[in-house]
């Protein structure tokens, strides 16, 4: 599935973007382009990995302009970006709003714009039935990118 295919992933440094780059390599992708705020993370992760098919785009989900950059010429995007700390979301619930809920939209409003074919997001079981803002956040960027697909 991902052999020949160029990927745009948000939130590319956290420990699910590590992961899945590793295992994404092994597909023979064209590209894999990281796309995160953390340059420190970027530079170790280039060095861990040593691969030129990892390209490393500093930006965050909020700005749609720089999210669309990284996303023209993408294949696949799978959107990891997110305020994942349950207490940094309940006492920075705009922040996470932002991110978790905007960022949606941008991503999916640039992957519409730049005629991306697939896009997947990763949520999370605090999604169902929530009771803190993390995971209402994260139902609503499900609502969202389900309402896309119509």
């Amino acid at each position: 599935m991902l052999e020949g295919k160029t990927i745009l992933l948000t939130g590319g440094t956290g420990s699910f973007g590590q992961k899945f780059a590793e295992i994404a390599l092994g597909e023979q992708p064209k590209a894999i382009r990281i796309f995160s705020r953390g340059e420190l993370l970027q530079q170790q992760m280039s060095e861990k990995f040593g691969d030129n098919r990892l390209r490393f785009f500093i930006g965050d989900v909020r700005d749609k302009d720089r999210l669309y950059r990284a996303m023209v010429g993408a294949d696949i995007t799978v959107h990891a970006a997110a305020l994942k700390q349950v207490p940094a979301c309940e006492y920075n619930p705009v922040e996470a709003i932002q991110t978790n809920n905007n960022g949606a939209i941008n991503v999916v409003n640039c992957a519409i714009e730049a005629k991306v074919s697939k896009v997947i997001a990763i949520s999370s079981d605090k999604a169902v039935h929530p009771v803190n803002l993390y995971g209402m956040t994260k139902g609503v960027m499900e609502k969202l990118l389900v309402q896309a697909n119509v």
